[in-house]
């Protein structure tokens, strides 16, 4: 958390609930912490992706800086969604001995801007999670985690639902190239509902900025289907003319 040559902050942190899906899942992405007790006793468990600010850095910048370091990737989906200063987010013996460890500071109280991050899962660099002992987990079976991160991806994740709803921020958890099945169940495992299969499709074909392409699956036991982009600069210039997705999604639950 306090790599060598960099003058934090010790009480300003961001931490990042990074999101992505695979496998019909929406998963997390998650740090094993290793560390010896005060007792002696090897600790291990998992964490949030964070770090302290540098004195000179913008909160932004840090989380820019925390997910490049963990994913080797730049410029991907990044939003700021709560700050987190409880006084007693930080009581837990153990999180309070890792912190002083890792950082040569006494530290008492810590606030933190939660950002969530979408990306590709296929995107990620193996290498940068190898070497921060970062793996990915669903949602759904998340462990107990150091200081208060499962309450901060369970915010993450009311963020990231209504955010869905508003917008088409669900297409940075995709390929460039998808299904219009793909998309839904996407919705799907992220709100928690069913969708019903043709007038979902309906509604979201008539967008123009889902663009058909000529190519089809291959390899599969059923029918191929047509693959499709997400064409940002026409969402972008005919967005305004859009239902916009929560009435696509209202209009698509089944009971």
């Amino acid at each position: 958390m306090n790599p060598s040559g960099r003058n934090i902050n010790p009480h300003i942190s961001v931490d990042c609930v990074i999101f992505g899906f695979s496998t019909n899942q929406l998963k997390v992405l998650l740090i094993e912490r290793e560390f010896t007790g005060e007792s002696g006793r090897q600790i291990n468990d998992h964490k949030l992706p964070g770090d302290f600010i540098a004195i000179n850095e913008d909160l932004d910048l840090a989380a820019s800086r925390t997910l490049e370091e963990l994913t080797g990737l730049k410029n991907i989906y990044l939003q700021q969604f709560e700050f987190f200063g409880r006084p007693d987010r930080i009581s837990n013996k153990m999180d309070i001995a890792w912190l002083n460890a890792t950082t040569g500071h006494q530290i008492q109280r810590v606030v933190t801007a939660a950002y969530y991050s979408l990306i590709n899962i296929t995107d990620t660099k193996s290498e940068f999670a190898i070497k921060n002992k970062a793996t990915w987990i669903d949602v759904k079976q998340v462990p107990e985690l150091a200081f208060d991160h499962g309450s901060i991806i369970s915010r993450g994740l009311d963020h990231l639902q209504h955010a869905l709803r508003n917008e088409p921020i669900g297409f940075e958890l995709l390929p460039d190239k998808f299904t219009i099945r793909e998309v839904q169940t996407l919705y799907e495992v992220i709100l928690d509902c069913s969708l019903d299969n043709r007038n979902f499709r309906k509604k979201i074909l008539k967008s123009k900025y889902i663009v058909q392409l000529e190519e089809k699956q291959s390899g599969v036991a059923h029918k191929p289907a047509y693959y499709y982009r997400f064409d940002r600069e026409i969402y972008e210039k005919h967005k305004n003319e859009s239902l916009g997705f929560n009435i696509l999604i209202t209009n698509s639950l089944t009971y």
